[in-house]
């Protein structure tokens, strides 16, 4: 998968910018707060209708304007071409429409157009509660099985009537139609889920040691409730517990993925080093397993690419993702001279682009 163009008007701090990306690696140098990563938010827009941080699409409109636009033209690896264009406005909300055509639903996008985010924002996978763990799962296996994402939606649907419903004394027969609703969902996540993790717990395992010197055994650990027995039974037993506190307290909404190293959990004995090699080891398994489901290779973004890591574990990074598996890469970074020598080490081919004040040139 291919972005060749990206045009984009009042998003961020981006007044109106057209820019002819190279198949291979770009890379975009300036100053903190010029635009580098807004560049980088843009094309996920255009992937996944939604930025790549937890901003709403109000707080991604310029200052002082009304709406945005973000217009790409894609290019398959068997040479279909796409355009896509995701618009919002301040009275209208968003839209987003593929070669003209809007959707009817914006879930109906997702995996179409496969792309994998390295940012500093990964921490959070490591450091914050399991809703982050399970939300970058849910968009991970969103974007190469949509029965998925539509179970997904309707399991949070049936969970959201049913804890509204344990606020008002509902019924036995009320709540036993609920709890068949989630279990029927529940049933298709969990099992998604546990040959998901499965599938990325070698690959991360591989890619961990090619980019650390070191040899520590890590793990991805799936956690469930259903791992015990089915939900509806769950659900029967925790009924009590359920009525007094007015929401419901098992299910798959409850999941984890517990990354470990040698062992033991790796946010408490991790160095920084050795968990931003697990991040990145983690986000490149996630590229292979899309490569191989969506039959498209996505776009790898590389956001600030030296934080936290040192030269030479960037270094093996840029020769790992400048093989021939690897497609189209854009990167960021504020030190132009530093990357650009370690691309050179690396014998990485690339194209640069100076931002300023939300302007790109070559």
């Amino acid at each position: 998968m291919i972005l060749d163009t990206l045009n984009i008007i009042n998003f961020k701090n981006i007044a109106e910018e057209q820019i002819s990306l190279s198949a291979d690696v770009n890379c975009f140098v300036g100053d903190n707060g010029a635009g580098k990563t807004n560049i980088l938010d843009a094309v996920h827009y255009l992937a996944l209708a939604k930025s790549m941080h937890t901003l709403t699409d109000s707080q991604s409109v310029r200052h002082g304007e009304d709406s945005f636009l973000v217009d790409g033209r894609f290019r398959r690896d068997d040479g279909r071409v796409d355009q896509v264009v995701c618009g919002y406005t301040r009275r209208g909300g968003k839209t987003l429409k593929r070669n003209g055509k809007e959707y009817d639903k914006l879930s109906d996008h997702v995996g179409g157009f496969p792309i994998v985010v390295v940012s500093p924002a990964d921490s959070a996978l490591i450091s914050d509660s399991a809703e982050e763990r399970r939300r970058y799962i849910n968009r991970l296996i969103s974007q190469i099985d949509r029965g998925y994402l539509a179970q997904l939606i309707r399991y949070n649907t049936t969970l959201q009537e049913r804890n509204k419903l344990l606020k008002t004394n509902p019924t036995e027969d009320m709540l036993l139609i609920y709890d068949a609703m989630l279990s029927a969902s529940a049933d298709t996540l969990f099992k998604r889920r546990e040959e998901v993790i499965a599938q990325l717990r070698p690959m991360v395992d591989e890619y961990y040691a090619l980019l650390s010197d070191q040899r520590e055994s890590i793990d991805l650990e799936y956690r469930s409730d259903l791992q015990t027995a089915p939900l509806s039974e769950l659900l029967l037993q925790s009924r009590r517990k359920d009525f007094v506190n007015e929401f419901t307290s098992v299910g798959v909404h409850r999941d984890d993925v517990h990354f470990t190293i040698g062992g033991y959990p790796l946010r408490k004995f991790g160095s920084q080093g050795q968990q931003k090699s697990f991040l990145i080891a983690l986000k490149l398994a996630e590229y292979r397993l899309l490569a191989e489901h969506c039959g498209d290779r996505p776009i790898l973004l590389l956001d600030d690419l030296f934080d936290k890591l040192d030269m030479r574990r960037v270094a093996q990074l840029l020769r790992l993702v400048g093989g021939d598996m690897f497609g189209q890469i854009m990167i960021t970074d504020c030190n132009k001279h530093r990357l650009q020598r370690t691309l050179s080490e690396a014998g990485v081919e690339y194209r640069l682009f100076h931002i300023s004040q939300g302007k790109a040139s070559l």
